[in-house]
């Protein structure tokens, strides 16, 4: 109901500006509707003057609009009755006898002046401000939509909070781009008052001397004087309006109102008042100029100075006495502590030689690939990497650095800033001096060079990295093994209400009548543990809802998933058009190991004597030495019952050991066996 009073108000205010270009009003009404557009025309002024932002007055441009026709409506009617009776009412007439000082030159002189200001002053900079803005405004709206891209991508702010933002930029946008154009309607307004107040002058003349039988002075003088007095009610809340537009396009803070802003700009350092006290006090005392106004003047100021000065330097102890009151006190209070039970998911700290690499105004790029890795695994395994918070710690080795995982250090590694790392592949034709280390992400053998030596290493065939680089690379490799366990149960709840936007069906079918989000989470866990991408998580929802009502075991479901995947396994492990070199499981293991399994509620566990494990670990190694000899990767296939039963047993000793079942391989996949695991 209020909106809808509002739009009626809005409505009448425009219709009734048409209808006085139309009818001709009575001299009283003139008055009251021009006390109530000069009324407008001060709340709107001061509504600029104390927004603290610039979008409190989101509406101005359109205010601009209505303001000015309902004025110029006004003038119309004015004008009206000034060549029609010669009355336009006793506001007008004021306005021109007594601001005027009834007096035709004085009152003209004042006008013009008027004129001068808002034509030559406030409009024309106005204007030229409003253009200046609106373009780069416009300029700069790529970088602040990269800006806020980058921080929704580091984890800064939400999703909620970037659509806030740039609805933001973009009203912004839109505001200083109306506002370029409404300045043209002051400009305008002001131009048809002064042509307004001529036709007047000329017309009243012309209507004195026929109509009302006055000579061609009188005519003038009576004539001028209300015209003149219809142009100052009409310019002076024109004047008001123009100051309010060059207010907003000016206003540059966005955190205080513009008073407490120009205040404390102008009077807030005393040695400024000190001087300029005494530079007034010496004029009045040296020259001519009068010392009864300059000398007081000149003291006051002074005065304000040395109590500034002071009343600084005493806030100036008293923010000095609080700041150690405080940490006193938070020392002292008994849940700070509590700060300190926040553990990151994951931490990258380096010593003091390495900042250079994460210091933007350096010329470093590591917090840009930081967030390429959380775009990166997102693409890759279809998990939302955790916020990677990088920090200095001077009690490392200037060029070391440090990967936590929930606190927990679990990797490390040492960059030379100035140099290059370089690794032979293998065919390397001649080798490079260099200092000896180790690549940190695979612990391969390589050596340092300078900047200088660098073209001539990728010349003999070296794989050569930056710094930055190598960091990235180890930071890729250490969240991507640990990714598992950085997936939550909220990241798991948020990965639903993605899909559940074109899925509703199927996640109320699953969540939670079939599977709880802990569950769910177990599963997903499992993919990413042995690296499987759950990007596809409609395929895997599907395949737990056609399952979950039969089994709720978190492995077994895991093994339907991983078979519904069976594509993107083959894609990953198994290259097309080619036959790749495998090992299989003796059946008889596989025998042993379906024996030896228990069922219980927390789920199935092997129960293989130690000689059987020790055995059939051994007969895997032995196995997975020779793919590894050949060049190939560790692949073992084994049957779908048995796959998850193995890959538990050799998880602990093979860490790169890939186990696939044969339901997992597309059918036009080319394998060759060359051994087969067995302890007989």
């Amino acid at each position: 109901m209020k909106a809808r009073k509002t739009d009626i108000g809005v409505g009448l205010y425009l219709l009734s500006a048409i209808i006085f270009l139309i009818i001709t009003l009575p001299s009283e009404l003139l008055d009251v509707l021009i006390a109530i557009n000069i009324a407008i025309a001060l709340v709107i002024v001061f509504n600029a003057l104390f927004a603290k932002e610039v979008m409190d007055m989101s509406a101005f441009p359109t205010i601009l609009l209505l303001t000015t026709l309902f004025r110029i409506s006004l003038n119309v009617s004015s004008t009206k009755l000034i060549l029609g009776t010669g009355d336009p009412g006793k506001v007008v007439r004021v306005f021109g006898e007594f601001v005027g000082g009834n007096d035709l030159i004085i009152g003209t002189i004042i006008f013009i002046i008027l004129l001068i200001v808002q034509f030559m002053v406030i409009n024309k900079g106005s204007e030229r401000v409003a253009e200046v803005t609106a373009r780069f405004t416009l300029d700069a709206m790529p970088g602040k939509q990269m800006a806020i891209d980058a921080d929704l991508n580091t984890g800064a702010i939400n999703d909620a909070q970037a659509k806030i933002r740039r609805e933001k930029l973009q009203e912004e946008s839109a505001f200083f781009g109306s506002m370029d154009g409404a300045v043209k309607y002051v400009k305008g307004d002001a131009t048809a008052g002064l042509i307004i107040t001529a036709v007047n002058i000329v017309g009243g003349i012309i209507m004195g001397v026929t109509k009302q039988g006055l000579s061609i002075t009188d005519a003038l003088q009576e004539y001028t004087i209300i015209t003149i007095g219809d142009g100052l009610v009409s310019q002076i809340p024109s004047l008001l309006i123009s100051l309010a537009t060059g207010i907003l396009v000016t206003k540059a803070s966005k955190e205080a109102e513009i008073g407490d802003v120009i205040f404390g700009q102008l009077f807030s350092t005393g040695k400024v008042l000190l001087v300029s006290g005494v530079t007034l006090a010496f004029l009045g005392i040296v020259t001519p100029l009068p010392g009864i106004v300059f000398i007081p003047l000149g003291g006051i100021l002074v005065i304000l100075g040395l109590r500034m000065k002071e009343s600084k330097e005493t806030d100036a102890i008293e923010a000095e006495t609080q700041a150690a009151e405080m940490e006193a006190d938070e020392i002292r209070r008994p849940e700070n502590v509590n700060s300190l039970l926040q553990v990151d998911p994951i931490e990258l700290e380096f010593g003091y030689g390495i900042i250079p690499l994460a210091d933007v105004n350096q010329g470093g790029d590591l917090i840009d690939r930081v967030v390429m890795i959380r775009r990166q695994i997102a693409l890759e395994l279809g998990a939302v990497v955790p916020i990677i918070r990088l920090r200095d710690n001077i009690q490392l080795n200037p060029n070391q650095y440090i990967i936590k995982i929930k606190g927990i250090q679990v990797s490390e590694g040492e960059v030379l800033f100035d140099h290059y790392m370089a690794m032979n592949p293998g065919f390397v034709t001649e080798e490079i001096t260099g200092i000896p280390t180790f690549e940190p992400s695979f612990h391969l053998p390589a050596i340092w060079i300078t900047e200088n030596q660098r073209e001539r290493a990728e010349t003999l065939g070296y794989t050569v990295v930056d710094p930055p680089s190598i960091i990235a690379t180890h930071l890729t490799e250490i969240v991507r093994n640990h990714i598992s366990e950085l997936l939550t149960r909220q990241d798991v709840q948020n990965l639903i209400n993605n899909i559940k936007d074109n899925n509703q069906t199927l996640v109320d079918e699953l969540v939670p009548k079939l599977l709880n989000v802990g569950e769910i989470q177990k599963v997903l866990q499992n993919l990413l543990s042995e690296g499987i991408s759950i990007r596809d998580l409609l395929t895997i929802f599907e395949t737990l809802a056609d399952h979950a009502s039969v089994t709720r075991d978190t492995d077994v479901l895991t093994e339907y998933a991983r078979q519904s995947l069976k594509r993107a396994i083959s894609n990953k492990y198994f290259p097309a058009n080619e036959t790749t070199s495998v090992v299989t499981l003796d059946p008889k293991i596989e025998q042993d190991i379906m024996a030896s399994v228990k069922q219980t509620e927390q789920g199935a566990y092997l129960t293989l004597s130690p000689e059987k494990s020790e055995k059939i670990i051994k007969a895997t190694g032995e196995e997975v030495d020779k793919l590894e000899k050949l060049g190939k990767a560790p692949i073992i296939i084994t049957s779908p019952i048995v796959r998850m039963y193995f890959k538990k047993l050799t998880q602990d000793y093979f860490r790169d050991l890939i186990v696939v079942s044969y339901n997992e391989v597309e059918t036009n996949i080319e394998l060759q066996s060359v051994g087969m695991v067995s302890v007989e």
